[in-house]
């Protein structure tokens, strides 16, 4: 009997369960960490049989403030983001201009550029305009990198919404901006959820502009508050763990919610 395309056998299932399992150990140890008492982390079991939520709360305690701060900015980047590159998508699919080519090159060259090359160059605007330890700075720093992605994603979705319902729209009376915001952009529903979740993990996973554009204590993501925390309390390895878990929470809910809509975006286009 033929096997059905794209089902291996049970070998193949045993490799991939397997391969899955060795990339979640580091995932599942992090948690195990953070359930066992502080400074029995190296000695713990694999399984946390008497869990201790004893790093949790030390975790809550010292880097709340930094969760939330992360939290602020990775939405406001995603806001910004979304905001500046879905007219901009829109146009560069729509308006049949001189140049387009070329705008879109640099979109892309603006993606291969070094992070800490943007960081060095915004520490030196951001201390002559006051945006140093600011979440208004950050926000405006993880853009950089959110901007051209969710341009490249939105200008590929919207060059296939077919032409006959943007016309209809204008036939019905609609003018380009209403076109834009009751046509387009749902129909763009995917796109702009899959670069949402893009720009949001950009910006919450972000340590460059973090690290370069704050040097207090006063605006401090999750992700320098690991780094600087590590060094504080090595002997804490619970908390340090519990914090990890904390900071990858609110990743992991988002790419699970919109994982449908991510695939998609990327396995499909425009509706016709």
């Amino acid at each position: 009997m033929k096997r059905p395309p794209g089902r291996g056998g049970p070998l193949s299932t045993l490799v991939g369960t397997a391969l899955l399992a060795l990339m979640l150990f580091p995932v599942y140890w992090m948690v195990n960490a953070s359930l066992q008492p502080a400074g029995n982390t190296l000695r713990g079991g694999w399984l946390p049989l008497h869990p201790d939520l004893s790093g949790y709360a030390t975790a809550l305690r010292d880097q709340g403030r930094n969760l939330v701060t992360s939290l602020v900015v990775a939405l406001g980047s995603m806001a910004l983001s979304l905001t500046l590159a879905a007219p901009a998508a829109h146009a560069l699919a729509r308006f049949r201009l001189r140049g387009t080519d070329l705008v879109l090159l640099g979109v892309l060259t603006a993606q291969t550029v070094p992070s800490i090359v943007v960081a060095d160059a915004l520490y030196g605007a951001y201390n002559d305009l006051g945006l140093l330890n600011s979440c208004l700075g950050l926000i405006l720093a993880d853009s950089t990198t959110g901007v051209p992605f969710a341009i490249v994603i939105l200008h590929a979705f919207m060059r296939s919404i077919p032409e006959e319902v943007i016309e209809a729209a204008h036939v019905d009376g609609a003018g380009r901006l209403r076109v834009f915001r009751s046509v387009v952009l749902p129909m763009s529903r995917n796109a702009l959820i899959t670069a949402a979740v893009f720009t949001f993990l950009f910006a919450w996973s972000d340590f460059l502009f973090a690290l370069t554009l704050t040097t207090t204590e006063t605006v401090r993501p999750i992700t320098l508050g690991v780094y600087q925390y590590l060094g504080a309390h090595t002997n804490q390895w619970n908390a340090v763990m519990a914090t990890s878990v904390l900071a990858s929470v609110p990743a992991a809910v988002l790419l699970v919610v919109a994982q449908r809509h991510v695939t998609g975006a990327v396995g499909g286009a425009a509706p016709k």
